[in-house]
């Protein structure tokens, strides 16, 4: 029985049968049938449970006259998010502000969960990254075919100079063909790797100095990987707001 956290617990004592059940039906065999709810799995629905209770709040805090401070920093978030996709991607760019938001503010909890003692960060096992990488590469790619159609295929011929000769650009174009789609996927490995090793590198540096000296030492390493949890959501939306602005910008 692997190592379970306290919400694990929790869950598998409830949902275990039925989680098991449906893995069965979906010819998934889990290895502990009695525990299939790992602790990376428990740690993302406690911070969905977590961020609808606040979406929550926040949408019965809406008001003019009296805006509360919930309000208040979700809106500076949302602001935040809508320039920098406006910077990068055009005037058109507040329709993937949701998206974007949702995203930065899950990897951000998710990020900073391992500060709290008793849990983990859900980044820091690679399932959970590798997830969100791949939302974003669905979500920019389905942009990209929904404001182009067929014609979105056209950047993967890459850049095309009606000024140099054929027998150049054939050649260039096929290279390009086998380029852009291992371009493409390394954006997932890139988006998956990054933010899985610094958090999973945050967390056990954390841990082995809370182990070794568990008083003021720690707290420089708790601000440094609270730091790190808050660049890497940041940077992950970025780099997502970089691939849409490729998928759906004005020129391929």
């Amino acid at each position: 029985m692997p190592e379970q956290l306290l919400f694990t617990r929790f869950l598998n004592h409830w949902f275990a049968a039925p989680v098991t059940a449906l893995l069965t039906a979906l010819h998934i065999n889990p290895e502990y049938p009695g525990a299939p709810i790992t602790n990376a799995v428990s740690m993302e629905v406690l911070v969905v449970g977590f961020l609808l209770i606040v979406f929550i709040m926040v949408r019965s805090s809406l008001s003019v006259e009296s805006p509360g401070g919930l309000r208040l920093m979700f809106e500076g978030l949302q602001g935040f998010i809508e320039g920098q996709s406006r910077d990068i991607i055009g005037h058109h760019s507040e329709a993937f502000t949701p998206f974007l938001l949702s995203l930065g503010l899950f990897i951000l909890i998710a990020n900073f969960l391992g500060l709290i003692p008793g849990f983990e960060s859900p980044t820091s096992a690679p399932v959970v990254p590798l997830g969100c990488a791949v939302c974003a590469f669905v979500y920019y790619q389905w942009h990209g075919f929904q404001k182009y159609g067929l014609g979105y295929l056209k950047q993967f011929l890459g850049h095309q100079d009606p000024s140099t000769p054929i027998f150049i650009r054939i050649p260039v174009s096929l290279l390009m063909v086998l380029i852009e789609p291992i371009s493409h996927l390394a954006r997932v490995l890139s988006l998956t790797i990054r933010l899985y090793a610094n958090i999973f590198a945050g967390d056990m540096v954390t841990l082995v100095f809370f182990s070794l000296v568990p008083i003021v030492v720690p707290v420089v390493f708790l601000g440094l990987h609270f730091f790190v949890a808050l660049l890497q959501a940041f940077i992950f939306v970025l780099l997502t707001t970089v691939y849409l602005a490729g998928a759906v910008g004005e020129e391929h």
